[in-house]
């Protein structure tokens, strides 16, 4: 089964670190990103830009309205996402727990819903 990891987090704390913890960081991503490969459960991963570069998009009455930045302000944003297969919630939950940011933020596991084909 398919688990989007939703890695939320306060990028206040990405700030404060130094350049050394921020590249140690990007390094255990990395790293951890490759053992996901190597162990079959990684399907997709990706970082995200920061949320002053999001756009927030809505259509009412076919009308578009586009607004500049995230749709709420929140302490902790959307940081990156990681696809992931895997037998049971359960295991995907230790997957999740392996990721480096969720020592800094939190990780929102979520089955994903497969469509029946018609």
């Amino acid at each position: 089964m398919k688990y989007l990891c939703q890695v939320w987090f306060d990028s206040g704390i990405l700030d404060a670190m130094t350049q050394e913890e921020k590249t140690e960081l990007d390094i255990n991503s990395l790293n951890y990103d490759k053992d996901l490969v190597e162990s079959g459960h990684m399907i997709v991963a990706q970082a995200l830009q920061p949320p002053k570069s999001a756009v927030t998009l809505r259509v009412r009455n076919g009308e578009m309205s586009v607004t500049d930045g995230p749709f709420a302000e929140t302490k902790e944003a959307l940081g990156g996402f990681i696809l992931i297969e895997a037998k049971d919630l359960n295991e995907a939950i230790r997957v999740a727990a392996g990721i480096p940011l969720a020592r800094f933020g939190a990780i929102e596991v979520r089955p994903i819903h497969e469509f029946a084909a018609k």
